[in-house]
């Protein structure tokens, strides 16, 4: 098949047909206020459609709307297998909307068509059938008992679980919350974010075309404030998942307190330090991958290699070579599949990132490469890739999450002085070894506080392997058979027998 261009995308972008409305007990809803908002194409400015601004009220209905649904066994009470089978339907569904959901997804957020299509879609599909496939294979317990008792260990859905879903990775994020979700039983009433809300409303529509059961999947675009904190807070929704930023995780678990103690699943922040070791086994691999690490998704990504630790023996040869490894990711349309790093998703994390910049500049850090605003004149919101070296620790570009192209470099000495700084940090999300040594690899990867630790790569894993996070990171893991503990209680029998 002929690969699409830049203007064959922007054709199919005049022509899309964007649904902005909420989306309850299976049908298309405006908010019970009539309130909407802008929903604004960071490529270029442009008006993409009015979403519904959901409040309170539409919450207490999308909740009663999937606590009846759970309760009528539809979907809770249907046999595996035939879960599993509704769900590879809607995996399959995704697929065959591959063009429109990426699209979607990249007028939307601003990442490149290339990512959306060929990266995010793939992998969102992988994760609804991922779970649907392990559903019907994953088995209950018999305890070790006297003759005369029966104990059975069984887990059950948690009953309505209110899904939180982030900016950066808007259909992907939602996928590995659904997937497990949706695949032990669950109702679910989810809150894509204000700034990239169209995948998740269409794909409510999709779930529904597959069999999933009207009011299993309802969707509700709007503010954290209102609709976010009004599931937060609701006494009838059992666990809430999230994947945001720290400040706002911290938030729910006070609202889970306030409310009904529901479970808080939190997947927040991230400061990964990407340690690069004199005996790295290929320092040109290393430098690719730590100007990939972040540069891709525009930096907007939790995992993001932010902070790149380098052996000073090796510094003055390796950070010329990660400025030239940067000159590869250039900021263009995002329509062109020639693009590698699209538009940050709006003008306010255009001034966040920005702003970072210039404290880099006031604390002293010295700028090797980007720094700036690029391509104004399209109306989007471009950074340069940014890389600061002579950085310390204590710097705000070194502590806090940028959510954005810019790379703190770091020196140090030693194995012990690598671990101290990669843990000098509230975040344990994720990390990276650069060694040919295989006791440092592991010792280091010991050492290291972070729910996911990389070895000569930034970035492995695929859906076996658990992603969550340490400290301020958050709790519990996406991913995974792991995952399935967010979504279900266990159940003790004890049977005299």
């Amino acid at each position: 098949m002929t690969e699409l261009t830049r203007a064959d995308w922007e054709e199919r972008a005049s022509r899309l047909r964007i649904e902005g409305r909420a989306f309850i007990q299976g049908e298309y809803v405006e908010a019970a206020s009539g309130d909407t908002f802008d929903c604004i194409s960071p490529v270029d400015g442009r008006l993409l459609c009015k979403v519904a601004s959901s409040g309170e009220a539409d919450a207490m209905r999308a909740v009663a709307s999937a606590r009846a649904t759970f309760d009528s066994g539809l979907w809770s009470r249907l046999a595996p297998v035939e879960r599993k089978q509704a769900m590879i339907r809607f995996a399959e569904l995704i697929d065959a909307h591959a063009e429109e959901l990426a699209l979607l997804e990249t007028l939307d957020m601003g990442k490149p068509i290339s990512d959306s299509l060929n990266v995010d879609l793939p992998c969102a599909v992988d994760a609804i059938r991922w779970s649907a496939e392990a559903i019907d294979k994953v088995y209950d317990e018999v305890a070790a008992t006297p003759h005369d008792q029966l104990g059975l260990v069984t887990r059950e859905p948690v009953g309505v679980v209110a899904a939180i879903v982030p900016w950066n990775f808007p259909l992907l994020m939602t996928c590995w919350k659904l997937g497990p979700a949706l695949a032990t039983g669950n109702s679910v009433v989810l809150k894509p974010s204000e700034r990239s809300p169209l995948t998740a409303i269409r794909l409510a529509q999709l779930a529904c075309d597959a069999g999933i059961p009207a009011g299993v999947l309802n969707v509700l675009p709007g503010f954290g404030h209102s609709v976010g904190k009004a599931l937060a807070l609701h006494m009838d929704v059992d666990t809430l998942v999230f994947t945001g930023s720290t400040r706002t995780a911290k938030q729910l678990l006070i609202n889970s307190g306030e409310s009904n103690m529901k479970r808080v699943w939190l997947e927040a922040g991230g400061k990964s330090p990407n340690i690069v070791f004199a005996d790295a086994p290929d320092l040109q691999a290393a430098a690719e991958a730590a100007a990939g690490a972040i540069a891709f998704n525009q930096g907007e990504v939790c995992t993001a290699g932010s902070r790149l630790l380098v052996e000073r023996s090796i510094k003055d040869k390796f950070v010329p070579m990660v400025v030239e490894a940067i000159k590869a990711w250039k900021p263009g349309n995002p329509l062109d599949p020639a693009t590698n790093v699209g538009a940050l998703v709006d003008s306010q994390q255009l001034d966040i990132v920005l702003g970072y910049i210039e404290s880099g500049h006031a604390d002293g850090a010295k700028l090797v490469a980007g720094g700036k605003r690029v391509l104004e004149e399209t109306g989007g919101t471009y950074v340069e890739p940014t890389i600061f070296d002579g950085v310390d620790n204590a710097m705000r570009i070194a502590k806090e999450e940028i959510f954005g192209p810019v790379l703190s470099v770091i020196a140090f000495d030693s194995e012990e002085e690598a671990v101290a700084i990669a843990n000098d940090t509230i975040y344990g999300l994720a990390a990276a070894v650069w060694t040919s040594n295989l006791s440092r690899a592991h010792l280091v990867g010991k050492a290291l506080r972070a729910g996911s630790v990389w070895i000569n790569q930034y970035d492995g894993g695929d859906m076996t392997a658990p992603f969550g996070g340490f400290k301020q990171s958050g709790n519990g893991r996406d991913k995974s058979l792991h995952a399935f503990d967010k979504y279900t209680e266990l159940k003790a029998t004890w049977i005299k027998l």
